[in-house]
């Protein structure tokens, strides 16, 4: 049997930790409200992004899924997301009560399945809270850029601009909406399996 260590040092949940060590930095960066450390704190989060989806691949791939790995990956998941969304509201890029619906829908989850479980209740992720994690990284990416952006370099026709912030509060939209939809969703499945 591998040793506590072994469990907890690998590859997928290395790349998890990664994910949570990204936040200070990019925190730091969206100090600013200006283009530049914008962009690059979209970089960083679309990195991190990759990497929720890369540890998890990977723990299957490899056989390697651990009790750590599955405590820690969704929490980092609402670490990243919770700091890009608080760090950018004092630039007004993002209304408050979208942030409060996002991160209250994730406070509540995450104490139903705490409760769950302490009763030996697993209540599986449902696919609408896949589509509101890949909604909100999407639209999150889309604020932290904020500004008109060219498709090609050097062409400055109005139809080859496009406004980031536009394109993150457009998605934005349709995260929301889902974050809503899954939260009652899992809400009324908790409902029904405690009722049991």
């Amino acid at each position: 049997m591998p040793s506590t260590r072994a469990q907890i040092m690998n590859l997928p949940n290395i790349l998890t930790m990664l994910r949570i060590a990204a936040i200070p930095l990019l925190c730091v960066l969206l100090l600013s409200p200006d283009r530049e450390p914008g962009f690059w704190a979209a970089a960083l989060f679309a990195a991190a992004s990759v990497t929720d989806w890369l540890d998890g691949y990977l723990a299957r791939k490899m056989g390697i899924v651990t009790v750590f790995g599955k405590f820690l990956d969704p929490i980092a998941d609402k670490l990243i997301v919770m700091a890009a969304l608080i760090m950018i509201l004092p630039f007004n890029r993002v209304p408050a009560w979208m942030v409060l619906v996002i991160l209250g829908r994730e406070m509540i989850i995450t104490g139903l399945r705490g409760i769950a479980s302490t009763e030996g209740i697993v209540i599986p992720a449902s696919n609408l809270g896949k589509f509101k994690t890949i909604f909100q990284l999407v639209a999150i990416i889309g604020l932290l850029l904020h500004y008109d952006y060219h498709w090609f370099f050097g062409v400055h026709h109005p139809l080859v601009i496009v406004n980031m912030h536009n394109v993150g509060m457009f998605y934005l939209w349709i995260a929301t909406i889902i974050t809503i939809w899954s939260g009652v969703d899992y809400l009324n499945k908790f409902v029904r399996v405690i009722a049991k």
